[in-house]
């Protein structure tokens, strides 16, 4: 009778009982330290934060002089500025802004004189200027887990004080070669004899899957022989693949080896070539864990098969790996790209598919921000002699990840919150190939780029100077026929963060007069509550020295604050608490997530919504600090 297979499993199916099985067996990655430098294409253990901001201190980006912009006002044509050598420096791109400066104004407009100089147009404060924290701010999390550590990201990690990194350790894979008729590599063979090339091919793969191949003696076929190799390589390896001998032939004894030393969980996949593959497990007896155990069939292209569909998994559990990277590919740009006539120009951006199209998100285009090439997902390039692209126009995009990767991303796009790294970090951990990439737009841009199409989701926390209410009014007002749906998120408080021991003694709006503040860019949340109190109170906000002076993020103004380049500014708990800064308590606001409707379908947000709802996420915003959950991930009624 002839042999009969323990099983004939569908490919899909073998490959979900094979993972599940090491799964529910215990099988995990493990772990290492090594130093950054060190690290280009290994991939994180965990979320990597900067331990200082980048750039740590306000850099002048130009040539030029240094100097009080309230000096240069009023200069024109008409009516120049001259300026006492006294009261500027000469500054080069780079060089620390001196102390009393806010502004850099470029060589090219400047007209020296003997002891002074001329300026024909007034200067803007913090003009040519790299704030402190404009790139990366102190706390802010560069990458989160089971991500690939690129050369831009090295440059990152390193702006920002990380010298060490804990990153996947490269499992060792054990690869035994069998049967009588094999010989080492030669350039002359004798009749007869098969050149054993297959563990050169499967090293291969594995060192490009970021594994550390091991090669053993090519195992005779006997039971004895094959098990003593196989428990050599058990004891030494993160996992093992026996090569050959896999079917049933006189001489096939790997199916028996495997069961003597562990479980067969599958014998016989419904492929054709590569059906003779084995799947099991053994638990090591130094390590106690499980080990992974595959055995292939002789025939070098029915082992590529199996490796790359059956194995690679395997492989990519262990490593943390996911993704290929791909070539080209059009989309649509989400935003007005202008661009200069006289070069060619290169665009970072992050793109998802969005209602069944593909958006490009730009990125920040400074050619000093190193952080837009870790979050990047392509290159848009516009050639020589055009103008840039209108919203909606197609593009052309050098892919950087994955086009599969990419259609899995979950978009997000308005105001950010660092619960949102925490999101994005803790789906990672569940689910591997989960992605989420987030533009900081402010509350007013998220809404706008839900209702356009390109986005899944919008962070809002818009006050209603009428009624009080946060975000529903707007929802109204931008969605009177619906199409959306407003996902509870978190209660947080929004306050005035100051120096520690709160030197100036700031305990109200109110205080801000006469202290120099940091607003954030108008169409935020927090720019409108700000405004909204300041109503209340009838502060006149012309009456605040620094209230022009815009950044985009709460960490870039916490960045400033800590730096002591300003004394104060509104944000919320978390950062001031990551920043080592006081607290002054002002606000209770409500943050939400607006959603697409048919977005909710989606298995990405779905994933979202149970990680708002878990016990991992209120761990992590309890450690953040400052925030307060109700019903997160509920639907609020609003139409």
């Amino acid at each position: 009778m002839p042999y009969q297979y323990l099983t004939n499993l569908p490919l899909e199916e073998a490959r979900e009982k094979y993972i599940a099985a090491l799964l529910a067996r215990g099988l995990k990655r493990d772990m290492e330290t090594i130093p950054t430098v060190d690290a280009l294409n290994r991939i994180s253990a965990e979320a990597i934060y900067a331990r200082i901001s980048a750039p740590h201190y306000n850099a002048c980006a130009m040539d030029g002089v240094a100097l009080e912009s309230r000096l240069t006002f009023g200069a024109s044509e008409r009516t120049p500025v001259h300026i006492k050598s006294s009261d500027y420096t000469w500054v080069n791109t780079g060089d620390q802004l001196p102390a009393g400066c806010d502004a850099v104004v470029m060589v090219e407009d400047v007209i020296e004189g003997n002891d002074f100089i001329t300026l024909y147009s007034a200067a803007v404060p913090w003009e040519h200027i790299r704030q402190i924290g404009e790139d990366i701010s102190a706390g802010d999390m560069i990458i989160p887990s089971f991500t690939e550590i690129t050369p831009a990201t090295i440059g990152a990690l390193l702006a920002c004080g990380v010298l060490q990194v804990n990153v996947v350790a490269k499992p060792v894979i054990g690869l035994i070669p069998t049967g009588d008729e094999l010989v080492p590599i030669t350039d002359s063979p004798i009749s007869g004899s098969i050149i054993e090339f297959n563990t050169s091919i499967f090293s291969a793969m594995l060192t490009q899957w970021g594994c550390t191949p091991r090669k053993y003696p090519i195992a005779k076929d006997t039971l004895l022989t094959i098990k003593s190799a196989l428990e050599t390589a058990l004891a030494e390896c993160d996992a093992v693949v026996l090569i050959a001998g896999s079917s049933a032939g006189k001489k096939d004894y790997a199916v028996s080896a495997m069961q003597e030393l562990g479980e067969v969980i599958a014998h016989g996949i419904a492929i054709r070539p590569g059906k003779p593959a084995i799947l099991a497990a053994a638990i090591s007896t130094q390590k106690k864990i499980v080990i992974p155990m595959l055995g292939l069939p002789g025939y070098p292209v029915s082992g590529m098969l199996v490796m790359e569909q059956l194995f690679k998994p395997v492989v990519d559990l262990l490593t943390g790996r996911t993704g290929v990277q791909s070539d080209h590919c059009q989309v649509e740009v989400s935003r007005r790209l202008t661009s200069s006539l006289k070069y060619r120009e290169y665009i970072r951006a992050t793109l998802g598919r969005v209602r069944g199209k593909l958006v490009a998100v730009p990125l920040n285009r400074g050619a000093g921000v190193v952080s837009s090439m870790v979050k990047a997902d392509g290159i848009i390039e516009v050639p020589q002699n055009v103008e840039g692209y209108e919203p909606g126009e197609l593009v052309n995009v050098r892919l950087l990840r994955s086009m599969e990767e990419i259609e899995r991303s979950l978009v997000i796009t308005g105001s950010h919150d660092p619960l949102l790294d925490e999101i994005a970090d803790i789906m990672k951990h569940l689910w591997p190939d989960s992605r989420i990439t987030s533009s900081h737009v402010g509350s007013m841009g998220g809404i706008l780029a839900v209702k356009r199409g390109e986005a899944h989701l919008g962070g809002v926390h818009l006050l209603d100077e009428a009624s009080g209410v946060y975000n529903i009014p707007y929802l109204r007002r931008f969605f009177p026929d619906g199409g959306v749906v407003l996902i509870e998120c978190v209660q947080r408080m929004q306050g005035l963060m100051v120096r520690p021991g709160n030197p100036l003694r700031i305990k109200r709006l109110s205080d801000l007069v006469g202290a120099s503040y940091v607003n954030r860019q108008k169409g935020s949340g927090t720019r409108i509550l700000l405004d909204y109190l300041l109503k209340q109170e009838g502060i006149d906000p012309s009456g605040i020295s620094g209230y022009a002076r815009e950044e985009y993020t709460h960490s870039s103004v916490a960045a400033s604050i800590a730096a002591g380049t300003a004394d104060t500014g509104l944000g919320i708990y978390s950062v001031a608490k990551a920043f080592g800064l006081d607290f002054v308590p002002i606000y209770q606001e409500q943050y939400d997530l607006l959603v697409l409707e048919d977005a909710l379908q989606l298995d990405a947000l779905q994933k979202l919504l149970d990680v708002m709802r878990s016990e991992a996420f209120a761990e992590r915003l309890a450690k953040l600090g400052g925030y307060k959950l109700d019903k997160p991930g509920e639907t609020r009624a609003w139409n």
